[in-house]
Order: structure tokens, then sequence, then C-alpha cells
């Protein structure tokens, strides 16, 4: 690399203009810092004094922290060259360095900015705040990073010269491309947004899916993962998953419950009336249980059948089975103190001897009767 061909512009400066420019230089330096310190002095203060939460001025506090030195440093450098008198080339070449650091600088600030909007504004309209990063957060900062810098570095090319129509537009056609080649992830990728925007869980919901029931850990851009009721950690597509029916048992605020009693069909009639008010007592003394109905369902040969229906008033599992566990043996005590038989009725097999025919040579068939007790 020929460095005098680098050097030759500044051949012809003197000592006075390298000072002043140098003065200037180190003056900017100074100037940009200095007002760094004093507005971020003033904006602790702010913090310190106790004053209501202003969301813009924690914004631009989070923001200005985002200033590179490095960018304060080629600033200065570049106002102290601007100083010197140089070549009309290098009066294009300071221009463009001077897009260049400026956008870099300004895309460092929009960059913080859209994190930090971006979180305060899903904390703003989340039900727990210290909930986990979700993942619509995470796909709206991906977005709006992106789009900043891709407009930064087009804008940064054609600056220089570059023509970026072509380079445009070949990026469209292979993001065509791409987007064949990996469709699958891209399915997976749109599901996790249809699962961020419409939520039908979030991480911490107790879900259950085709064979698969347990809580929900983290939701990703392309799987959800998933700890099972038995232990293991399920890692599953968020496009597959979004294709089974998902149930949601923490958004639950019911628990509906049913099943059926049976008792022996030799029952009398006036003993069965009593049943129904018996068991419905036993189901309204229970906690957080509000009963529905208690019928006689069906009479037949096997048994008569009781139906219960009652409501858990909360979406707890514990609660539930303890609640059905005292209503199955308060039952037992109803119908222990009803002289109830909840037993099957017996069965016995009788067998009877035909009549002797008056041929010796015929055999006699048995026949086979079923009577219930």
């Amino acid at each position: 690399m020929n460095i005098q061909r680098y050097l030759a512009p500044f051949s012809n400066v003197d000592g006075e203009e390298l000072l002043v420019a140098a003065s200037a230089a180190a003056i900017t330096f100074c100037a940009i810092y200095g007002v760094l310190r004093l507005l971020r002095r003033r904006l602790c203060k702010h913090d310190e004094a106790g004053r209501p939460d202003r969301p813009a001025v924690q914004l631009f506090k989070e923001t200005l922290n985002r200033t590179s030195m490095l960018a304060v440093l080629a600033i200065s450098l570049l106002v102290g060259l601007k100083m010197l008198e140089l070549p009309p080339i290098w009066e294009d070449r300071l221009g463009h360095l001077w897009f260049i650091v400026l956008g870099f600088q300004l895309v460092l600030y929009l960059d913080r900015a859209a994190t930090l909007g971006a979180r305060r504004y899903f904390r703003n309209h989340s039900e727990n705040p210290d909930s986990p990063t979700t993942v619509a957060n995470t796909l709206m900062v991906w977005a709006l990073k992106t789009t900043v810098w891709v407009i930064f570095m087009l804008a940064a090319l054609s600056n220089l010269g570059i023509n970026v129509s072509a380079l445009v537009a070949s990026l469209g056609i292979g993001g065509i491309a791409v987007a064949l080649a990996v469709q699958n992830v891209l399915g997976d990728l749109f599901a996790s947004l249809a699962i961020a925007v419409d939520k039908p869980f979030e991480v911490g919901d107790s879900i259950a899916i085709t064979n698969v029931s347990g809580t929900v850990e983290h939701v990703g851009l392309k799987t959800t993962r998933i700890r099972a009721d038995s232990g293991e950690q399920i890692i599953i597509g968020n496009a597959e998953l979004l294709k089974n029916v998902v149930r949601n048992y923490k958004r639950m605020q019911t628990r509906r419950v049913q099943f059926s009693l049976r008792i022996n069909p030799a029952t009398p009639a006036a003993l069965a009336a009593k049943v129904p008010d018996a068991l419905r007592a036993v189901v309204e003394r229970q906690p957080d249980v509000r009963a529905d109905r208690v019928h006689l369902k069906s009479v037949t040969q096997d048994a008569l059948e009781y139906e219960l229906v009652f409501y858990i008033l909360n979406s707890s599992y514990a609660n539930f089975m303890n609640a059905q566990q005292a209503v199955l043996l308060g039952a037992l005590e109803v119908f222990s103190e009803l002289g109830v038989d909840a037993n099957a009725p017996t069965r016995r097999l009788l067998f009877e001897k035909g009549a002797e025919a008056a041929n010796e040579t015929e055999q006699p068939e048995p026949r086979l009767a079923a009577r219930a007790h």
C-alpha cells in the first residue's frame, strides 16, 4: 500500500493549520463529552427527586447511554479535518465519512430505542410485568432492528455511489429462493407470530394437545417447549402445535363434574325418591362447589342410575379431586343412612333336568334359566 499517496494532500499543510485542526478536534470532543455528562447528570437528578415515572424521559436516558465514544472521536477528527484546506476529492470523502459516522450513531440510538420501547409496551400491556419476554416482543424487536440496519446499509452504499437498485432486486430474488428452501422454518416462524398475536396460551399455562399435556416453559421462534406432567421436556414445532386442538386449563374459571351412581333395582320407589335430595345436600355442603342437578337418570333391570352434576368454582385440579372424593364418600354415608343397597344384583344359574324321553336311546337336554336377586 502506497501510504504517501494518501498523505500527499497533507504535505502542503503547515504546522499552524495542523495546530488549529487539532485544537478544533480537541474542543469538539470535550464539548460533546461535556454535554453528554451534563445530560446524564440532569437525568439522574430527575430520578433521585422521586418524580413520577415519565416514559419519554426514561427512554431518552437509556438511549443516550448507547452513545459510542468511537463515533464521538470520529466526529471530532472530522471537525478538525474540516479546518484544513484539502483537495476537492477529499472534500467528497469527508462528506461520505460524515454521513457514515452520523448515520451509524443514529442507528445505534434507534436500535436501543426499539428494544426499550417494545419492552415497555409489552410490559405495560401484560398481566404480569415480571413475566418472561414474549415471542411478540422478540419478533417486534428483531423486525425493527433489521429494518433500521438494512436501511442504513443501503443508504450508506448509495451515498458511496453504489447503485443499490440492482442489489435490492437481487436481494428480492434471493429472498424468494431462500423462502422456498426454508418454507418449513418460515411456517414455524409465522406460527410463532400467530401465537404472539392471538395468544392461545402463554408461558406458564397448563395445556393439553394430542397425547401431550403439561406446562408451557418457552415459546420460541420455531419451537415451543412443554414440561410434561410426567417430567420430561417435549419440544414441538409451532406450526405442528397449532394444527392440533389446544386445551388451556389455566384459563378455566370453573370445572364441571358429572358422574353417575347406581343402586339396586329392587329398591322401593319411596326410598329411591329420597336419594336425589340427600345427594344434593351432600354436594351443597362442599366448599367452593355449586350444585347443578341430581336426577334419577334411568331404571333398568340392572340398576337405578342417578346422575350428579355440579361445578367447582375454581380451576384447581386438586380442589376438583377433593370435592369429587368428598361427594362420593358422602354418597356412601347417605346410602348407609337410608338403607339403600348400592351393590349390584347377584345372578344365579339354575340347571333343570328335562323329562325322560320314551326312547331310552335319546339323551335328555338340560335347560338353562337365569334368575336375578
